[in-house]
């Protein structure tokens, strides 16, 4: 291996090590979805599952959460952690939406 090659391996192992860093630090630093937000609201967004409006949203069950949801991609025991249905934000492990799909 040559000095360039050196250099421009070592270039880019810096540049991928600062990209996952910073895609790290991001997720922690993402804000959570407001219940307000138009997608939120179309999909039935709560922060709480016991919060969830029976009469719109009859097929919810009390054990329906964010955190046992195949969408739902955040760390068990975490408040939080990121959805499929809300890129860049974040969801509250104990929250549930409409579009809820048990874990598998």
């Amino acid at each position: 291996m040559n000095g360039l090659s050196r250099r421009v391996f070592v270039l880019n192992m810096v540049a991928g090590s600062s990209a996952l860093y910073a895609g790290a630090l991001l997720a922690q630093t993402a804000p959570m979805v407001d219940e307000k937000d138009p997608v939120a609201v179309a999909l039935g967004y709560v922060k709480d599952t016991t919060k969830v409006d029976a009469g719109k949203f009859p097929k919810h069950k009390a054990d329906q959460k964010c955190s046992n949801c195949a969408l739902y991609s955040g760390k068990p025991g975490e408040a939080s952690g990121p959805c499929g249905l809300f890129p860049g934000k974040l969801v509250a492990a104990d929250g549930w939406c409409n579009s809820w799909v048990k874990k598998g």
